[in-house]
């Protein structure tokens, strides 16, 4: 049964001196956890003292690398054999950190799957359900929050998964995406998040465009006709169509026609060895 005894927080922190006090604090007076990680991602405030002064252990990134590198060091670091991971600003409430653990009694990653209100701006919100929709098509399941960073998990397929995670922002798209394409039990756990202390480090147009890409990439390693698939089926039924109006029209098939045909079947083909070559990443899987 996963308690907070054999559960390691990890907290990724950057300049979060205004509440990373409050939040371990918090997390201490609602459980006995195993730890409490907090790592200082190169602030250049006095984050790390403060978390220290909470009661946390706090482990020291000398430079800035990113909110994913943060987390890759909590996860190596940890002790326990489940681990919850939150952010810095005050936004999660410890008490549905202890239902995200209690639920992986049957699952292996719990994320807890903020509420449409409680997400920070209209803009953030149409932007984080365009990807919520793009994954769920990709995954074959509804993902109603693919980006939240409040999630706990079991500690060993976190670590199989550790070389895909990104250093930036995409940690929890790159985790979710994974444990369901590798066949995990993931569970959405509804919560609701309290509004963030400080500035958020994450910049809309940039860190969206590289959220996508990251989305595309980790479905193209576990499974990329889901991408190819739709693509060689444009491909050829624009090509098809353009040789049916053209045989209507110029009694003939333009080259055109021809090409995007044979690009189709070309696109088709790649991608299914691309499947093939992605089904041998678990094969001897422990």
């Amino acid at each position: 049964m996963a308690d907070a005894a054999a559960t390691s927080v990890v907290i990724p922190a950057f300049n979060e001196a205004a509440s990373i006090a409050s939040v371990v604090v918090d997390l201490r007076g609602a459980a006995s956890w195993n730890e409490i990680l907090v790592v200082d991602d190169g602030s250049t405030d006095d984050t790390g003292a403060k978390a220290s002064a909470g009661g946390a252990r706090v482990i020291r990134h000398p430079y800035n690398k990113g909110n994913g590198a943060a987390v890759k060091t909590g996860i190596r670091r940890a002790t326990g054999t489940c681990v919850l991971i939150l952010d810095a600003d005050g936004q999660h409430r410890p008490a549905d950190g202890l239902r995200l653990v209690a639920q992986l009694r049957d699952y292996d990653l719990v994320v807890g799957a903020r509420s449409t209100d409680s997400q920070a701006s209209a803009v953030r919100r149409v932007g984080n359900a365009v990807l919520n929709g793009i994954a769920s098509y990709l995954t074959e399941r509804p993902i109603p929050d693919l980006t939240s960073g409040f999630r706990a998990a079991r500690r060993e397929p976190l670590l199989e998964f550790l070389h895909l995670l990104p250093n930036g922002f995409s940690t929890p798209t790159t985790t979710t995406l994974a444990f369901i394409k590798a066949g995990y039990s993931v569970r959405f756990e509804p919560v609701e998040a309290r509004p963030r202390q400080g500035t958020s480090k994450v910049r809309l147009g940039p860190d969206g465009v590289r959220f996508l890409l990251i989305l595309l990439k980790v479905i193209t390693i576990f499974s990329p006709l889901r991408i190819f698939l739709p693509i060689s089926a444009a491909a050829f039924l624009i090509g098809a169509a353009y040789a049916v109006w053209t045989i209507f029209t110029q009694s003939h098939v333009t080259n055109s026609s021809v090409l995007l045909i044979l690009l189709s079947v070309v696109i088709f083909l790649v991608g299914l060895v691309s499947e093939q070559i992605s089904s041998l990443r678990f094969e001897g899987r422990r």
